[in-house]
Order: C-alpha cells, then structure tokens, then sequence
C-alpha cells in the first residue's frame, strides 16, 4: 500500500503547492511564457469539472462535490482490493494517478473558498483573509493555470480557422487523471479486461496449494 499512498501524496503535493503559488502571486487572467508562446501560465477558476468546463448553479457545484467524495473514496477501496489480490505495481500506479487528481480538484472545491479572499483581474488573493474567505465549504473554485497554445488552425480551415488547436486551461490535477486514465488504456489494457477475474485466478491457486 506504501507506493500508491507515495504517488498520491507527491501528486497532491505538486498540485497544491502550483496552486497556491498561482493564487497567491497572480490575478485573474494574468500570465506568462513558459516555453515560448506554446506553453504559459494563465491563471484561470472554474467552478465545475476538469479543463475548465463548468457544472452551473450553487447546487450543481454541491452535487459534483458529493460525486467526487464518493469517486474517490471507492478509488481508494479499490487500490486497497488490488493491493490486498497482490496485483503489480504497473495498475496500482495509473489508478493512484487518477484517484490523486481527483482528490486535488475536491480540495480546491471543499476548501479555497474558506481559506482564500477572492481573486480578481485586479487584486491577487490572500491567505486566511479577515472577515473569512469568498464562499463556503464545497463552494471554493478549482485553480487552473496550464495552457499549451501549440497553434492556431489557417483561416482557411474549414469550421476550425483562426481557432487555437488546444484551448484548455488545466492543472496538475487534470493532468494525472488524464496520464492514469491512458496509461491504463495503453500498457494496462490486458489488465482491465481481466480484472473481473482476479477472485477466479486467486481461488484457484488456494485450491492448489
């Protein structure tokens, strides 16, 4: 169980210290060149899912709280039976990758509403602000700040010209749920299709020992 805990905990640990550094020394829609223009720091919130898109209404921000709460708590079951059935690390890895992304967009949501002043296009946020922070607990906005302009479609493209290939701005979070989802459909495909008989296969070598 070490090594799952180890990968989620450095992915949580990355992910929160980008975001607070981001909310604490940049405003809304402030940003800068990484690598060029293909990849900046822009520094944008959402109030819904991963990429920046949004789930509307204080209710449905609720309900996508609870969903993820219930996602992650049944991810980490799930790595409990997979460790428990001795299964090797290669799995284990891409399903600790997607539970830690998880996790850190639920602590955006449950938390930086209490424990930040909001942030504006004008005023940089402060940590445990007097007179409390801008919303409240499972109203906080997720913190997103990767953005890879990679190019811009010819005019002449149809439906697509002048449009930026890839627009969405995420976080790190968003990243490892995306890395452990194909990392599981790319190198752990045999894997997946025969999790269903991980009981069979251990019964059976009970049975023969």
């Amino acid at each position: 169980m070490k090594k799952p805990l180890i990968v989620i905990f450095l992915v949580l640990l990355l992910d929160q210290i980008s975001k607070f550094w981001i909310k604490l020394n940049m405003t809304i829609g402030e940003s800068f060149s990484v690598l060029g223009d293909w990849f900046q720091i822009y520094f944008i919130e959402n109030n819904g899912m991963a990429f920046g898109w949004e789930l509307g209404a204080q209710y449905g921000k609720m309900a996508l709280s609870i969903f993820r709460l219930i996602a992650v708590a049944l991810l980490f079951y799930l790595i409990y039976y997979l460790v428990k059935k001795k299964v090797k690390f290669g799995p284990l890895l891409g399903i600790s990758l997607i539970t830690a992304g998880a996790l850190g967009n639920i602590i955006d949501g449950m938390f930086y509403g209490m424990i930040f002043s909001e942030s504006t296009f004008t005023q940089v946020a402060t940590l445990f602000p007097e007179g409390g922070g801008y919303a409240g607990f499972m109203q906080g906005k997720v913190v997103d700040m990767l953005y890879f302009p990679l190019f811009t479609f010819p005019e002449w493209v149809p439906f697509l010209g002048g449009q930026i290939f890839f627009s969405p701005i995420f976080n790190i979070a968003d990243s490892a749920i995306t890395i452990g989802f194909l990392y599981l459909l790319i190198f752990q495909w045999n894997f997946l299709k025969n999790i269903d008989k991980l009981d069979v296969v251990e019964n059976i070598e009970n049975n023969n020992s």
